[in-house]
């Protein structure tokens, strides 16, 4: 066993928006309505949620902007996304961490435990500065900080198609060494919900997605 005992090293952060009509998954909007965008949406973080509690982390936390519902599971500390651009509520997330943390987000519900396995190992932080899991968008879905300094996430333009680049080029000119995730495709268009569930089609996200197309959205 570890000097870190069974959980490891590293806090997990899942930031969130709260699964309502007209807030999430916009983009989806047409073909799926805004209700069934939010179904989707509740989907994906359920997924999500449930990968982060299998996996060996030493706090679990939900930044959640809006109030948690039947879809948060028991086993997450909840804590209020901060005000701001993207970039300082991500930033903010790793402030509130003591210690080496990975953070994820909830467009992503085909993560799997194998698939983060290495930036949440015992010796993960061995020689590594940072983690990153780019986005073929052009984002990112993961970024894992050995130490979570905010002021490498403030200023990054987010939601471009160069935000991948700028922050990971903020971590290398920060000096850090960054061991890269796999690339995953985000769900922002029904598109890429069509590719996701297909990668995952054991999921509730993968289900929902059945049971919308079932019942004639395409």
């Amino acid at each position: 066993m570890s000097a870190h005992g069974p959980w490891g090293p590293t806090e997990l952060l899942v930031i969130a928006k709260e699964p309502a009509p007209g807030r999430v998954k916009t983009r989806l909007c047409p073909p799926f309505s805004p209700e069934e965008a939010a179904e989707l949406a509740a989907a994906a973080l359920t997924d999500t949620l449930e990968t982060a509690l299998t996996l060996p982390a030493r706090r679990r936390v939900l930044v959640l902007d809006g109030r948690p519902g039947p879809w948060a599971p028991p086993g997450f500390e909840v804590v209020p996304q901060s005000a701001g651009g993207l970039d300082e509520r991500l930033a903010a997330a790793f402030a509130g961490c003591t210690g080496p943390a990975l953070l994820v987000g909830m467009d992503t519900p085909q993560i799997t435990g194998p698939l983060l396995a290495p930036a949440l190992a015992p010796d993960a932080w061995d020689g590594c500065g940072a983690w990153f899991g780019p986005a073929e968008d052009g984002g990112f879905w993961a970024l894992g900080l050995a130490e979570p300094d905010p002021a490498l996430l403030r200023g990054v333009p987010m939601s471009v198609p160069r935000t991948g680049a700028v922050q990971r080029s903020r971590l290398e000119q920060a000096g850090l060494t960054v061991r890269d995730l796999p690339a995953l495709v985000d769900v922002d268009t029904a598109a890429d919900a069509h590719r996701v569930a297909a990668t995952a089609p054991d999921g509730r996200f993968a289900a929902a997605l059945a049971r919308l197309a079932g019942a004639g959205v395409r």
